[in-house]
């Protein structure tokens, strides 16, 4: 069940970004006009928002900072790394004692 959700999350995170990617709103001038149809985006878009990701600019238009968006995705890397890492070492550590 929470791999299901996290995977729902996950492309809504993809969904979020990738259309201010196609839309080449990377700056104010081109910001993009967007509301999102599901509930799931609705709440990725606002978390990109208060994340600083995303920079609105007027009702509901939007752009990608690019630095923010670069800074963003290397720390999500990070916590993933060390997540996954430190589950690897508890499944070792339960292999030898157990």
């Amino acid at each position: 069940m929470a791999t299901a959700a996290a995977a729902v999350v996950a492309k809504a995170r993809r969904d979020v970004i990738s259309h201010f990617m196609q839309a080449r709103a990377v700056d104010a001038a081109s910001a993009s006009r967007w509301v999102p149809d599901r509930r799931v985006q609705r709440r990725m878009l606002a978390r990109l928002v208060r994340q600083g990701v995303l920079i609105e600019t007027a009702a509901d238009a939007y752009f990608l900072d690019l630095p923010a968006y670069d800074d963003w995705k290397r720390t999500l890397r990070r916590r993933i790394a060390l997540l996954t890492g430190s589950a690897a070492l508890i499944a070792a550590l339960a292999g030898i004692f157990a």
